[in-house]
């Protein structure tokens, strides 16, 4: 008899995912709870485990494809099914179900440290299962804001060698290159061939986009060269004539074989999701922005001076989100949010700290939640813990909701400043440029201090430029004379 899995709905009003990776094969044994399929919605990639076990008769779905909640996507039938000259016992009336978290095979002798075939599990949440998931969990070794995880590091440094272009290789039995991000998947598969098979650049042999993008010029090359060795050669007789013969032109037929092939890159997942936000953002918020260069000079003494005394070392991100969170305390305003449908200015009364970061998956905004009641070693360790997961964008979906108000280290990516895009429906993002060395003036003197250029940019509906001004001249304040903060604890 055979039992159906049905995608369960995904919460968060997420009603489908497209489809990652398969974790099993048709003709496999499973087991109840074993992870049988890896999928993405717009908030998260999970891994869904199977309610039932037994033999995998059919998984319903293709690599890629979107599914819906309430969609069959895979088939199980019993593990052992009667021959066909054995008469089939009458079925025995069914046992009652036990309660949740009880032993089902405490009162009887059968072993029960095996699962029926065909049964389910109880109650699952979504990505979970209710038996120790064993998977390791990939994680790059670099996030955002240039923090390395405290997972082990590799033993020894290869000597660098010349880097080659990844190459296909015949599609092998084992031993396949991990691929994370479906965007990698789909730009491979739509120039036919699998990422997987590709010697991936990235940590332990992830295969990234420039991977594949590497692969897709190299093969267009080959391709040019094999038109250009096409035989043009003229007959023997022709080198043996009195008159010499002509050269002939280059055929056009490489030229036109060089040229690049277009790319359609479909909009999907999250990248759906980051569009229509930002899309709702700026058709519906009036923004204004303010910005200032701010002597950061005494921060990095300030951190130096806490590593000394604690022995700890405090990032400048987690100081600046420790200042950020003070100038909300004093400036309420900017972590608030407008109720469209009755017109009012929704002012929250805890602060849940976004902290955007560039992921595999794109730009994702995972928040600290309750940040104004965290001490600074507390806000230090949420932030660590959130670039760690960064590194591969496998957040939980409850980390991506409920933000209140939006800090953005872009200069992790080598800029100065940027026009940032609110993150709707909060009412202000705080930007924070690279941190440079420049001449700059101190007691009319000349000197090299260390600069950075704060943004602010805020909902004009919520409040005024003063209110702005107010708390980025405070957060630029904390930054220039760190123990000035002293006085608002």
């Amino acid at each position: 008899m055979g039992q159906n899995f049905i995608l369960p709905d995904l919460g968060e009003g997420l009603t489908e995912a497209e489809i990652v990776s398969w974790l099993v094969a048709v003709g496999d044994t499973i087991a109840i709870d074993q992870p049988v399929i890896e999928v993405e919605s717009s908030k998260s990639i999970v891994e869904l485990p199977s309610p039932y076990g037994g033999v995998v008769e059919a998984l319903i779905g293709d690599v890629g494809q979107v599914v819906h909640a309430g969609q069959v996507i895979l088939t199980v039938t019993d593990t052992v099914a009667p021959s066909a000259g054995t008469p089939t016992p009458p079925p025995s009336p069914a046992p009652p179900a036990p309660d949740s978290g009880a032993d089902s095979g405490a009162d009887s002798g059968a072993d029960s440290s095996v699962a029926p075939a065909g049964s389910a599990s109880g109650a699952v949440l979504v990505g979970y299962g209710t038996s120790e998931n064993t998977r390791p969990v990939r994680r790059p070794a670099q996030g955002r804001f240039g923090i390395r995880s405290s997972a082990a590091q590799p033993a020894a440094v290869t000597p660098a060698t010349p880097a080659t272009p990844p190459r296909v290789a015949p599609t092998p039995r084992s031993g396949r290159s991990p691929v994370v991000s479906p965007l990698v998947r789909r730009l491979a598969r739509e120039n036919g061939f699998d990422a997987t098979t590709l010697q991936g650049s990235g940590p332990d042999a992830l295969v990234l986009r420039r991977d594949v993008e590497s692969y897709i010029r190299d093969r267009a090359a080959a391709a040019a060269e094999t038109a250009v060795a096409a035989p043009v050669a003229a007959p023997a007789s022709a080198f043996v004539a009195p008159v010499a013969a002509p050269v002939a032109a280059p055929p056009a037929a490489p030229e036109a074989a060089m040229k690049p092939e277009d790319i359609r890159i479909p909009i999907s997942g999250l990248r759906k999701v980051v569009s229509e936000r930002m899309t709702t953002s700026r058709r519906e918020i009036p923004e204004a922005t303010v910005w200032l260069d701010v002597d950061a000079t005494e921060l990095f003494a300030a951190r130096d001076r806490l590593l000394a005394a604690t022995g700890e070392r405090f990032s400048v991100t987690a100081l600046i989100a420790r200042f950020t969170v003070a100038g909300l305390r004093r400036y309420p305003l900017l972590n608030s949010s407008v109720d469209t449908a009755s017109q009012e200015i929704l002012q929250h009364g805890a602060v849940n700290l976004g902290i955007a970061a560039q992921t595999p998956r794109g730009l994702m905004v995972p928040v600290v939640h309750g940040a104004h009641a965290l001490t600074t070693r507390q806000l230090r360790d949420s932030i660590a813990g959130l670039v760690g997961q960064a590194a591969d964008g496998a957040f939980p979906p409850a980390a991506l909701s409920g933000g209140t108000f939006t800090l953005n280290n872009f200069g992790a990516l080598g800029v100065d400043g940027s026009a940032a895009i609110i993150n709707h429906p909060e009412a202000a993002i705080l930007g924070i440029g690279r941190m440079i060395e420049r001449p700059w003036v101190v007691n009319h003197e000349l000197a090299v201090r260390t600069v950075v250029e704060l943004s602010l940019v805020f909902d004009h509906r919520v409040c005024d430029g003063g209110t702005a001004a107010g708390f980025l001249t405070f957060v630029a304040a904390c930054i220039e004379s760190p123990v000035s903060l002293l006085a608002d604890l």
